[in-house]
């Protein structure tokens, strides 16, 4: 931090000079206290949602969770991709038989 010299550059600050640093640092520290409260308010809210929705505002237990989820969600993807590729080559077994028998009719 700067340090505000008096005229002499001896170093010795006025005592206006001194009762402004004061008010400077006095604000700054309100501002901190305010913003250190805010905080802690947040962090309570956000554990009390943690706690509604997942039942813990543990956070390694949050993060077993989400692994969890992200593993479930990852299962459910590829049971979707396989049921379409399924479906996929169901239907496609099915237009193979009807291209052949409107093939054969034809003859």
């Amino acid at each position: 931090m700067k340090v505000a010299f008096d005229k002499k550059g001896d170093g010795r600050q006025s005592i206006e000079e001194l009762q402004r640093r004061f008010q400077s640092l006095n604000t700054r520290k309100i501002q901190s206290e305010t913003h250190l409260e805010n905080a802690r308010k947040e962090l309570d809210r956000l554990q009390q949602e943690a706690r509604e929705k997942y039942g813990t505002d543990d956070v390694d237990e949050l993060r077993r969770k989400l692994e969890q989820m992200k593993a479930d969600n990852e299962e459910k993807r590829r049971n979707y991709q396989s049921d379409l590729d399924r479906i996929e080559n169901e239907l496609a077994e099915i237009e193979s038989k009807y291209d052949g028998a409107g093939k054969v009719g034809e003859a």
